[in-house]
């Protein structure tokens, strides 16, 4: 069963742009890489699980290319080969629900609770603030919390070496989070 995996780029992997300047010139390729090497990282744990990955974002746009080519031009420069890239406005469950997706990693709580609420996809959001700040609609079981981007790869990264005797990617993560319990 494919890995169908959607993971936002600013706050999960890129900085986000305090004051968005758009009149500079390939403005989303200047960006800094929020934990250097995350990217590269994901992209070597794609090609050896064979997980499919959409990189999603929702950026204004700047003098220069389109903002998907700069957000893949990127992605890399960072290691990540022939990211496919979706600059979308709108809600991310539907986005889940049109793209099959098994997973959506966002650093905003209410993408993450808008992608609970409106499709079967689980997420992961990283949360780089003090738990306390978490806002209430976000604490939920079906919204996993992390720190990190790396924090995020290591929690895949054990889901999939989970014991394989349960069918499917999506119960094993489910197992590892709790929600479901290992079989006998």
């Amino acid at each position: 069963m494919p890995r169908r995996i959607a993971i936002e780029i600013d706050g999960v992997l890129a900085e986000t742009a305090p004051d968005f300047p758009g009149a500079t010139e390939n403005f989303w390729e200047s960006l800094k890489e929020i934990e250097p090497g995350a990217v590269s990282r994901l992209a070597r744990m794609v090609a050896e699980r064979r997980w499919e990955i959409i990189f999603l974002t929702n950026r204004p746009p700047s003098a220069g290319a389109t903002t998907q080519i700069q957000s893949q031009r990127w992605l890399e420069g960072k290691g990540f080969a022939l990211p496919s890239v979706y600059d979308a406005a709108g809600s991310r469950g539907s986005i889940a629900v049109a793209l099959d997706l098994d997973l959506v990693i966002d650093a905003r709580p209410e993408n993450c609770v808008d992608v609970v609420e409106n499709s079967d996809a689980r997420t992961i959001l990283v949360w780089r603030q003090a738990n306390q700040s978490l806002p209430v609609e976000a604490r939920r079981p079906e919204i996993d919390t992390v720190k990190s981007a790396g924090e995020c790869l290591d929690m895949l990264a054990a889901a999939q070496e989970a014991d394989s005797r349960e069918p499917g990617f999506l119960a094993r993560v489910k197992r590892l989070f709790g929600l479901e319990k290992a079989k006998a």
